[in-house]
């Protein structure tokens, strides 16, 4: 089955691995059997949305395709916000973003995709977002909350700065100006990101907690790969993205509690299971309120906590038993390790499987 709409995405990495995941999908059943799995399922679902998910997207697409030859699932990164908007018109058939619908949009309805305003959202992508830089010489760099916001609030502006000095004894910091990079869209993982600077450095870092980044200054760039793209081409640059896409990048290990944690899949894991649900939402609709301040035990506090999300109802039934089965695979132990062993996003506990299982059985099929 080929992936069709792929081909008109920015991030040509990931191009390339969702196309190559397709040609993968009549070589074996989705457990890696060589023995292909009979499924009933046919037909295309549609989906656009987070960037963030691109590598674990390409793993799911590649498995479920296999285990179903005659279904074809189109999953195009093209940013979180664009997704939401996309499923508000009826434009997607599901989306991934790295943010639930908030209290107003789920209250004004209108989904396009839905038949009524009942919809599914799940937590299947949870990562770290790491603060990456790109020093000569330079690998990891110590930086509590109130650093890492005066940098992006453009108050500290050069590599040797005191505030940066001091918490890294031993590392040779050059003379050079700091040049921040964030996202130009309308970005879930600038929501993250923004909101941990609230959360923790209040007073440094006072604007609204939204996914449009709030000050002009620094260097903007589209989407994940154009994060690390320019963080990669630049010397001084520092900025924030999906953890399993940063590459050789350095690294920041964020002040929490008076040490210094650096990120990784059980470290973010921990603070989405020690954060409560979102009150007042419906049977299916799953959204954890996650608070970076409260990060304590060793949890990492910039954790990206990505949904998939879908219909209660759809007009076409075909397309509710594809979306269901979708997401039930995206959801079982299976698919979070194949998300988790090509993307490096944290498996969901089998506490939470049991909740998202819960929720996405809500999906009517017939």
């Amino acid at each position: 089955m080929k992936i069709s709409r792929i081909a008109r995405i920015g991030a040509i990495g990931a191009v390339a691995a969702l196309a190559l995941a397709g040609c993968a999908t009549n070589e074996g059943g989705a457990g890696g059997s060589s023995e292909p799995t009979e499924s009933s399922l046919s037909g295309t679902i549609d989906a656009t949305g987070a960037s963030s998910q691109a590598a674990a997207q390409e793993a799911w697409v590649a498995e479920f395709q296999t285990a179903n030859p005659d279904v074809t699932v189109n999953y195009e990164p093209t940013g979180s916000g664009t997704g939401r908007e996309n499923f508000l018109s009826g434009g997607s058939t599901f989306i991934g973003s790295d943010r639930a619908f908030d209290d107003e949009e789920v209250a004004a309805g209108g989904f396009g995709a839905c038949v009524t305003d009942d919809i599914v959202e799940v937590p299947l992508y949870i990562s770290p977002v790491a603060v990456a830089f790109n020093v000569e010489g330079v690998e990891t760099l110590n930086l509590d909350a109130a650093t890492i916001a005066g940098i992006f609030a453009g108050t500290i502006t050069n590599w040797n700065d005191d505030a940066i000095a001091s918490q890294n004894d031993g590392v040779e910091l050059p003379d050079l100006a700091i040049s921040p990079v964030h996202r130009s869209d309308d970005s879930g993982t600038t929501e993250t990101f923004v909101n941990y600077l609230a959360a923790t450095a209040p007073d440094v870092w006072t604007y609204e907690v939204s996914g449009e980044w709030p000050i002009s200054s620094g260097e903007a760039a589209q989407g994940t790969s154009g994060v690390v793209q320019a963080l990669t081409a630049g010397s001084g640059t520092i900025g924030y993205a999906d953890a399993s896409q940063i590459g050789d990048l350095g690294q920041v290990h964020v002040g929490v509690d008076g040490e210094y944690i650096a990120y990784s899949a059980e470290a973010a894991s921990l603070l989405v299971e020690n954060s409560p649900l979102v009150e007042g939402r419906g049977a299916g609709d799953l959204v954890f309120d996650v608070d970076p301040a409260s990060a304590t035990g060793g949890a990492y506090p910039i954790a990206l906590v990505s949904y998939l999300i879908g219909c209660e109802q759809y007009e076409d039934e075909n397309s509710a038993a594809l979306v269901k089965a979708y997401f039930e695979y995206m959801a079982s132990a299976e698919g979070q390790d194949a998300a988790a062993a090509n993307a490096g996003s944290a498996p969901i506990s089998d506490g939470l499987r049991e909740q998202v299982l819960t929720a996405i059985d809500t999906i009517q099929v017939g």
